[in-house]
This record gives structure tokens, sequence and C-alpha cells, in this order.
């Protein structure tokens, strides 16, 4: 069958599917000009969070986002499924409810077979079914290099949006997925995983952070971000800069999927996980002990990872309990300090 086709090597870049790297995009964005200051933009570009806020009214706010990459897996109904909840998932981060969605497509229509396409678009929208969010829309363009997305619209009380700059010392780190999917895909690519691996991977990155997202809710969460393309720690980095805080991570409490440190030693690392350690030079601070294949599977590119949530010390506990309640893997890996603000500590 024709949509059974090796999707990932159609992709110029492969693996995990990364955004530009953080350098290289603060680089672009530093020219720019300063937008026009909008009392109404609650969370826009200057803090790096994982979706836009738009006051519309004392009880109502829009959050907007978008995401769209290559194929990471080589199932076109699992990248559809990848892809849309990998775009949900900021509306999420943000304490959001997503609402409506428009496809984004690029395919090489007259060389593929339109039924991956339409295996591709299925996917997603069951995906978006799932989370209860309706498709109004799209766009598609002829293009040689499969690539699809979504751009989500959801909304959130002004009040109570989970914005990455709100973490406070004495809270807790709570991460909702396991690490190592940017490793995990390259090795998929190379032929270099198991059939269970594969499928473990796949329903990592096909789930949603919807129960995450709706568990949080209800506790004193003072920050959230989800973990995507700059890594655990570049998101983390983020969250301990906007926040004015320092992050301490303890590396033995952070789930990692399965055999993904012996793929790293076997030289599966993709450029966009090495281009996130260069990148926090000077922002993290590791142990002497730790050696290099270990920070790199800190700093790996995500696709639709989990969330990274900052909550009070008095609810973590009961927060942690209620998400592994509702079948989510969670793990309570770093504290926020008063010490080195704006950077993060690596323990064992």
């Amino acid at each position: 069958m024709t949509n059974t086709i090796k999707l990932t090597s159609l992709s110029s870049k492969g693996g995990c599917g990364c955004k530009i790297g953080p350098a290289d995009l603060s680089q672009v964005l530093k020219n720019l000009p300063q937008a026009v200051a909008d009392p109404n933009l609650l969370v826009g570009l200057d803090t790096s969070d994982d979706a836009g806020v738009y006051k519309i009214n004392d009880e109502t706010a829009l959050v907007q986002t978008l995401d769209f990459f290559t194929p990471i897996v080589d199932d076109p109904y699992d990248f559809g499924q990848i892809a849309a909840a990998n775009a949900i998932s900021d509306v999420y981060a943000m304490g959001g409810t997503p609402l409506t969605a428009l496809n984004i497509v690029a395919f090489p229509i007259s060389t593929l077979d339109k039924s991956i396409l339409t295996d591709i678009l299925r996917g997603a929208g069951d995906k978006l079914k799932e989370a209860g969010v309706t498709l109004v829309g799209g766009h598609s363009i002829d293009d040689q290099e499969p690539k699809f997305g979504l751009a989500v619209t959801g909304t959130v009380h002004p009040d109570k949006v989970r914005a990455n700059t709100g973490a406070k010392p004495g809270d807790k780190l709570i991460l909702t997925k396991p690490i190592g999917v940017g490793i995990s895909t390259t090795a998929l690519k190379n032929g270099l995983l198991t059939e269970d691996e594969k499928q473990n991977v796949t329903k990592v990155m096909a789930t949603l952070n919807k129960q995450a997202a709706e568990t949080m809710a209800d506790f004193d969460v003072r920050a959230a971000t989800d973990v995507t393309g700059f890594g655990l720690l570049g998101h983390a980095s983020e969250m301990a800069a906007g926040s004015g805080a320092g992050i301490r991570i303890f590396s033995s409490r952070v789930p990692v999927l399965p055999r993904v440190r012996e793929l790293a030693e076997g030289g599966t690392i993709p450029g966009g996980t090495k281009n996130n350690f260069a990148h926090l030079e000077g922002k993290v601070m590791f142990p002497d002990a730790m050696d290099q294949i270990d920070r790199y599977i800190l700093c790996d590119a995500v696709t639709s990872g989990g969330l990274l949530i900052s909550v009070s010390e008095q609810e973590a506990d009961q927060l942690l309990a209620e998400l592994r309640k509702h079948d989510v893997d969670a793990y309570i890996i770093g504290e926020v300090v008063n010490e080195h603000s704006g950077t993060i500590s690596i323990q064992s």
C-alpha cells in the first residue's frame, strides 16, 4: 500500500522535527521593531511563552498558537495525531481551553499518493475530536517536502493565565511526560528502534496534555510551559529567566524514555539537541561528574512533550497524586530557589 511509505525519508532534516534553534531565533527576532503597545495583550513575544494571550473582556481572553513540522514517524495517521496533540498543547500550557483549529498543509500532491494526506488529516481530526476542538478550515500548498500542523485558538479567564513567568522560590516542579523524544525519533528514522519502542514513543507524543491541564487547574500553579523543541532545560531556562528565580533540577528524578542513553552513546543525537545545549552555555550549572551524554539528554529537543508545572510546595504532593490518579505519567523533578536567579543548577 502506498501509505506505508517511509515518510521520514522525505524530510530533508528528519529526526525530531525541531524548531529553529533558540540562538538563531533570538538573532532574528532581536532586529525586529517593537510591536505597538496594547494593554489587552497579556502574553506576547517578550517572554518566549507557549502562546499569545489577548484579553477580549474582563471574563475572556483568547489563546492563540500554531505549530507545524516535517514527518517524525512513518505512519501518516500517527503523524497527524502527533502534530495535532503538539499544536493543542500550547493552549493547555497557558491554562486555556482549546476551541478551534486550522490545518496547515504542505504536501507533494503530484508525487505522493493522496491517501497519505487523507490519513494525516484523519489522524489530526480524530485527535481534535478527542480534545473537543472544532476544525474550522485550513490552508494547503504543493511542496516537495511534507509538512503538517495546526493553528489553534482557545480561551482562558484573564486572571487564570498560566504563563511561564510566575514561578516562586519554594515551588516544586512537576514534569508530565518523559524526555528523550528527539533522540528516539532520530533513532526511528535510522531504523534503530524495535516495534515496541516505536509504539511507545509514538504513544507519548500523541497523548494529549488535556488531562494534565484540567487536573492542574484546581491547584496553586504559579507557572507552566510545555516541553518541546528547546528541550527540558531550554524551557526551564525560560521559566527561570521570566520568573526572576533559580531552578534546581534533580537529574535522577527526570523520566527518560527507554534506551535513550544507549542510543545517544551510539551517536544518535539530533542537531537540535546539540544546538539547545550550546545555547544554554552559562545558563546551566552541571555537576562535574555528569558526562556529555547525560547533559545532551536533559537538553534533548522534544516533539509534543509534557507540561512543566511550577506549583506551591504545599500542594505539590497532592497535585502529583491527582495527576497519577488520572493516568498522567508525572514526576516531581526539581524546585524553584532564591539562589542563582535566572539560571539552572543540576544535581543528581
